[in-house]
């Protein structure tokens, strides 16, 4: 009898073992306003989520979810944004001189009590001793009633100079640039005359400003900017899509195919809603191993749109961004 106890104890283990191994790696991760970054051999998204989501990969297809960035909510933030507990959205991640800067949002959903805040780490590896995330706090913050912007979806770009400037924007007057310090951790314009470089507003009262998580990727003489449109965050009801434009100059103008500036409600489809997506958007575009990748989360149509992670490579025709199925 305890031989065979034995023996069964033997398996209880060994599938106990694959089940944890099963949930270590996961190809069917659910993300939301992914950013992705590598560094060595492996692949990091980060992403909305308590204190800031972190997935990890070698592959891009098996992912392991990290710790994340915050173990505790940044006290600038909850003293800053009423009701904020420590759920952080849209991050961006980027490299400069040998340190990670991670650009994050706070805010209150559907007003503009909002900002976003910058962290640095000289490593994105968690086994690493020199890992550990330094938060540099507020880097530009939105009020209702005295911004006609809001400070979420921060995205961070360089000019062919090496200046850095900040997009950001969600509603309201629509996407924002700020020029940012040498040091990245703040900004070096006032804020009471933002450029606005894509909008959707149109003529008629009281219609919502529907663009939102832009992102700038330099491609060859051109700067592509990149903005979802319509609604996430709704289910089965989330419409979002996603254009782009460009421009030879950070600044802008951005237009599309057709040439009409996406100031002025321009901007050319690069993914919609189809029968396996309800919707798909807030992206951001990389370059690995001499391939251009999208990287966005999509609404599942066979998953009640519950949103998902995708990744999908990049062709360009005629000098436009093509996403084939």
């Amino acid at each position: 009898m305890s031989r065979w106890l034995s023996l069964w104890c033997i398996v209880l283990l060994l599938l106990s073992g694959l089940c944890a191994s099963a949930q270590v790696l996961r190809k069917d991760i659910s993300v939301h306003d992914p950013v992705i970054i590598k560094q060595d051999s492996t692949y990091y998204i980060f992403c909305t989520g308590n204190g800031v989501a972190v997935w990890s990969s070698v592959d891009m297809l098996n992912w392991k979810r990290e710790k994340p960035v915050f173990a505790q909510a940044p006290k600038w933030a909850v003293d800053s944004i009423s009701g904020f507990k420590g759920y952080i959205w849209a991050p961006d991640i980027s490299l400069h001189n040998g340190t990670y800067y991670l650009y994050y949002s706070v805010s209150v959903f559907g007003k503009n009590t909002s900002a976003i805040g910058v962290a640095t780490n000289k490593t994105l590896n968690p086994d690493s001793p020199d890992f550990k995330w330094v938060d540099h706090g507020l880097v530009i913050q939105s009020r209702p009633g005295k911004t006609n912007w809001n400070a979420i979806d921060p995205n961070l770009v360089t000019d062919d100079k090496g200046a850095p400037y900040l997009i950001f924007g969600s509603f309201w007057g629509g996407i924002k640039m700020v020029k940012l310090n040498a040091d990245r951790l703040s900004i070096a314009e006032h804020i009471d005359h933002l450029p606005t470089i894509a909008s959707r507003k149109t003529n008629r009262e009281n219609e919502a400003n529907a663009i939102e998580a832009p992102f700038i990727f330099k491609k060859d003489k051109y700067y592509y900017l990149f903005a979802s449109i319509d609604y996430c965050c709704k289910g089965p009801e989330s419409n979002y899509k996603m254009i782009v434009g460009r421009s030879k100059n950070i600044k802008g103008p951005y237009l599309d195919k057709q040439g009409i500036d996406m100031n002025n409600g321009g901007g050319t489809a690069v993914l919609k809603p189809d029968s396996k997506w309800y919707g798909a958007g807030h992206n951001a575009v990389a370059t690995f191993n001499g391939n251009d990748y999208l990287v966005f989360h999509g609404y599942d149509a066979h998953d009640n749109g519950k949103p998902k992670l995708r990744v999908l490579k990049v062709d360009w025709e005629n000098g436009w961004p093509v996403v084939p199925d």
